[in-house]
């Protein structure tokens, strides 16, 4: 009876995590497309937010292959789209991302051209993710009204809400994930440490503000089978907490992650062996079980603490 119970509410409690989340497929190939805040405008080439994106997620123990920016000062979301097509082919691409418009709203741009284009790049963007819309994330326009250059003019804030409400609009309509990111940079004015040394753009602190909530977002996709051929398995039992595997015939590496993607358990398992690992320190919540054994065989499963 417990073993449904717990079957049941991971289901449920599972489809909804997934409903708020970034799934990150592995090996990570990942496409930053965007204008003066993508490719970092200021700041050191580390500095970057896709740069220190790609260094939490290799920090995190994802397994990370390409990083591409298609991004530059300036950029419209017209000169965004004509660079894209540019550069067409873009393929092998599991993870893509959308930061567009503040060129717009500064160049005094129409909104309903603006909200056409940004639709159309949405569009592509989610294509060049292979049309998987939740291996796609956009991130709000920062305010730069709460910088130095701004000089916190109302107006500037005032327009910079009106674009966001279209492109946020827009992408939940799609079911892709918006990540808010312009209260953040409404902290400018008070913590000048987040604003560059051109007193406009972001300083690399603030990029790594914007990383975290990205990295609040993302969940983990086992890209190797659910359920392993049953004539090759591992199987487990959990009990009380207590994760024991059978005889596991292989030297393997056991990982535990949790729905955020963090490694929480890492352990080194001698072959012929059996193996009982306490999970009591845990939160409850849906993890993320992987073996992987030394003739590169692969198993996961999804467990939930309760």
């Amino acid at each position: 009876m417990k073993s449904i119970f717990y079957l049941i509410l991971f289901l449920l409690t599972y489809s909804a995590v997934r409903a708020q989340s970034i799934k990150i497929k592995e090996p990570v190939q990942f496409l930053a497309l965007g204008d003066s805040y993508t490719i970092g405008q200021s700041v050191a080439v580390n500095e970057r937010w896709p740069e220190q994106f790609f260094d939490e997620l290799t920090r995190l123990s994802y397994s990370v292959a390409e990083l591409k920016i298609i991004a530059q000062t300036g950029w419209r979301t017209d000169n965004l789209k004509n660079a894209i097509n540019q550069q067409m082919p873009l393929n092998g691409y599991n993870l893509v991302s959308l930061l567009i418009g503040v060129n717009n709203q500064y160049q005094g741009g129409n909104i309903q051209t603006y909200a056409k284009e940004f639709e159309e790049l949405l569009n592509q963007a989610i294509a060049l993710a292979g049309y998987d819309r939740s291996h796609v994330f956009v991130l709000s326009i920062p305010d730069y009204a709460y910088t130095p250059f701004g000089n916190g003019n109302p107006n500037i804030s005032i327009q910079i809400d009106q674009f966001n409400n279209i492109n946020r609009t827009i992408t939940e309509n799609y079911n892709v994930k918006y990540i808010d990111i312009t209260p953040i940079s409404r902290n400018g004015l008070t913590m000048p440490a987040l604003v560059a040394s051109d007193g406009l753009h972001p300083s690399g602190l603030m990029y790594s503000l914007w990383v975290e909530e990205i990295i609040r977002h993302i969940e983990r996709e086992l890209s190797i089978d659910e359920f392993p051929d049953p004539n090759k398995s591992i199987t487990f039992t959990l009990s009380d907490r207590q994760l024991t595997f059978s005889s596991i015939s292989q030297a393997s590496e056991i990982h535990i992650f949790n729905a955020a993607g963090v490694l929480v358990r890492k352990r080194n398992q001698p072959e012929n062996s059996s193996a009982t690992i306490n999970l009591n320190d845990l939160a409850a919540g849906i993890y993320f079980v992987r073996i992987i054994t030394e003739s590169s065989q692969a198993f996961s499963w999804k467990i939930m603490l309760i």
